[in-house]
């Protein structure tokens, strides 16, 4: 038998690490070494305090005005500091309030069901496979296709007034947000309903039927039929398009994945989320998710802490040649709309996704 030369042999091939995963190691160290990964419960104690004290004070204004329309400014209130509280059941979800995951888990479940009328085990499961795979198609649940068409391949087979709607869907995008709180305790229910497992259902069933209840009753009961009606409605209008209006601009027109992509983490948390500019009125009108980059590669750091974080990761990604995204709330919305129009020019031809480009790159 001929002896193999070295030659010959089958090369081991050794796998080159990635400087840019490898870098996002140090990028940790260094956020932890400058604290900023540190809870902050007192921040958090005062924020919820404060709302609560301006939805007593919203309720007393129910209470004084009695039957007025003036009743649909309390409504819009209420659904504005709804979006409030629930901004806090995110972070909380997140574990960016108190040491304890079950300190955590309980604040966010009976904030999101008590304020929100949403279930926390719907949103959680939910929301979890956004942040594994933001922008991915047939991963992020985000993107998923439904009215509005977020990539190319979700308009493929539309076709006759359904698909004349969505080549103009950039326009109704912003409309249809005024649905948003609708949908999300629709969803929530079905979700509690279901016959598969929930976790902690008759914890959160009790609290969703009590909450989506009371609402109506107590319009119902001392205000007039249609006042009562036009109350519930701007409340849920109010709630729905505060929501989706400080959600929409994370990620909605960023660049979007194909599913069999393979990008590394850091990379793909920056490419595609946007940061929304404006300081501090920023972080407390959109609950801290104008740092949107930075809750993604960091999603238990606190409020607080985001802001600081922002130069080190800009830096960073300078560094490694990664675009870090970041414009002003109106531009942003500008930027939905053109793309969603884009996007759904591709109803009955098909052209390629306006931001794949730069996805190849990665």
């Amino acid at each position: 038998m001929t002896p193999t030369t070295t030659s010959e042999r089958p090369q081991t091939r050794v796998r080159q690490p990635n400087a840019v995963v490898a870098s996002y190691s140090e990028l940790l160290k260094s956020v932890k070494a400058a604290g900023l990964l540190e809870r902050r419960v007192g921040f958090y104690i005062t924020l919820f305090s404060s709302l609560v004290l301006l939805m007593t004070a919203a309720w007393f204004g129910f209470a004084l005005i009695g039957d007025s329309w003036f009743q649909l400014l309390i409504a819009a209130a209420v659904g504005i500091l709804c979006t409030q509280l629930s901004f806090l059941a995110h972070e909380a979800g997140h574990r960016q309030i108190f040491a304890s995951r079950r300190a955590n888990d309980w604040t966010a479940r009976i904030l999101a069901t008590s304020v929100a009328g949403m279930s926390y085990s719907w949103w959680e499961q939910k929301h979890g496979a956004h942040h594994n795979h933001p922008n991915v198609i047939s991963k992020d649940p985000d993107i998923a296709p439904g009215p509005i068409a977020f990539h190319t391949e979700a308009v493929a087979d539309r076709q006759g007034r359904f698909a004349f709607l969505t080549r103009k869907q950039g326009w109704f995008f912003f409309p249809l947000l005024f649905l948003v709180g609708l949908g999300l305790q629709i969803d929530s229910v079905k979700f509690v309903l279901r016959r598969a497992k929930v976790t902690h259902r008759w914890v959160e069933l009790p609290i969703l039927l009590v909450r989506l209840g009371s609402l109506p009753a107590l319009a119902f009961t001392f205000l007039p039929l249609g006042m009562a009606a036009a109350f519930i409605g701007v409340q849920l209008a109010v709630f729905g398009f505060y929501m989706g209006a400080s959600f929409a601009p994370n990620h909605k027109g960023m660049p979007v994945l194909p599913a069999d992509s393979r990008v590394d983490f850091l990379s793909r948390q920056v490419l595609t989320s946007r940061n929304i500019s404006g300081g501090r009125y920023m972080d407390i009108l959109l609950g801290g998710l104008n740092r949107q980059v930075e809750h993604h590669l960091f999603p238990d750091m606190a409020r607080p802490h985001l802001h600081k974080a922002t130069a080190m990761v800009r830096q960073h990604c300078k560094t490694q040649g990664i675009p870090f995204t970041e414009t002003t709330l109106a531009a942003s919305f500008g930027i939905i709309v053109r793309y969603l129009n884009e996007v759904g020019l591709a109803a009955g031809r098909g052209f390629e996704c306006p931001m794949s480009a730069v996805s190849r790159r990665y």
